[in-house]
């Protein structure tokens, strides 16, 4: 039994089809079937049902799976903590991000990343909170950044800078002449993102929504969001790092009286060996910001 092996195994279970196992592998589905075979006559069970061109796993392997993923983990482990050793800044590294966020950022971001970090090679992935931290546990992806706190003693996080919500306002709105809003103030017609957007749970909390939203509309994208305000079916709050966005899009955008906002933080597994990558990384985008948390909420942005 070999490490291979097991790769191809997790992979025919994955993909519950040889060929586009094979494909993944990058071999060929004969030199992937024989291999198989080969675990299976070594391990004295069938690990999978064939009939025809379909084919499905036995219970023995799905018994199997879960050993063999920890062991393919352990081994990625040990090369990557090799890597490590030989130079932590260098590499793929793969960078959640949440759809809020991504947008915004990583045009900020990724020229000082280059500059900064030139032999690391960094691989955005625009996800959830949920889907993210749920890739980071599974070990695809290196390290996130969200605007909510870790949970789980697995999981650890740094702040890297403060993003205040902004009130975004059709120009005809009763609320556009105002200097500052009152967060309350926007309850009555509040529009807000769809389930599962970090930015929904915080923007109803802010006005006072512990409930949830009244309105009808649940945007899946904060585009669209901001495209419902401009077309006068309500207001909402922005992360400050869109502001840019929502001025484009013709709104009017206003500070709030409480400067409530996000704290964005790059969180990552408390045994993840390259910690250095991480931390590099956090610093850069750290410095790209400082100060902006400052400007955003006084409306200088």
């Amino acid at each position: 039994m070999n490490l291979r092996d097991l790769r191809y195994l997790l992979a025919a279970a994955e993909h519950g089809h040889f060929g586009r196992a094979a494909e993944a592998c990058g071999i060929s589905q004969p030199t992937l079937s024989v291999q198989i075979r080969k675990l299976e006559e070594e391990l004295g069970i069938a690990l999978f049902e064939r009939s025809g061109r379909s084919m499905a796993p036995t219970e023995a392997c799905l018994r199997l799976l879960g050993h063999v993923r920890a062991a393919v983990a352990e081994a990625d482990a040990i090369l990557a903590v090799a890597r490590d050793m030989r130079d932590p800044l260098a590499g793929r590294f793969r960078l959640g991000i949440i759809p809020t966020l991504a947008p915004y950022l990583l045009p900020l971001v990724f020229a000082p990343l280059r500059e900064a970090l030139p032999a690391l090679e960094i691989e955005p992935w625009e996800d959830q909170t949920a889907g993210l931290l749920a890739r980071l546990r599974a070990r695809e992806l290196d390290a996130a950044l969200l605007a909510t706190e870790p949970d789980g003693a697995d999981l650890l996080g740094r702040p890297l800078f403060d993003e205040p919500f902004l009130a975004a306002l059709p120009p005809e709105h009763r609320l556009a002449s105002r200097r500052i809003v009152a967060e309350e103030e926007l309850a009555e017609d509040l529009l807000v993102l769809a389930d599962g957007h970090c930015l929904r749970d915080q923007a109803l909390a802010v006005c006072g929504h512990g409930g949830g939203a009244g309105g009808a509309l649940r945007a899946a994208s904060l585009s669209t969001l901001l495209n419902m305000v401009a077309a006068g079916y309500g207001t909402t709050l922005i992360p400050g790092l869109a502001a840019g966005a929502a001025q484009d899009a013709g709104l009017v955008l206003r500070p709030l009286a409480t400067r409530a906002g996000r704290r964005v933080r790059i969180v990552w597994r408390a045994r993840f060996p390259r910690q250095a990558a991480v931390e590099a990384i956090g610093e850069v985008i750290a410095g790209r910001l400082r100060g902006f948390a400052e400007g955003a909420a006084a409306g200088t942005i």
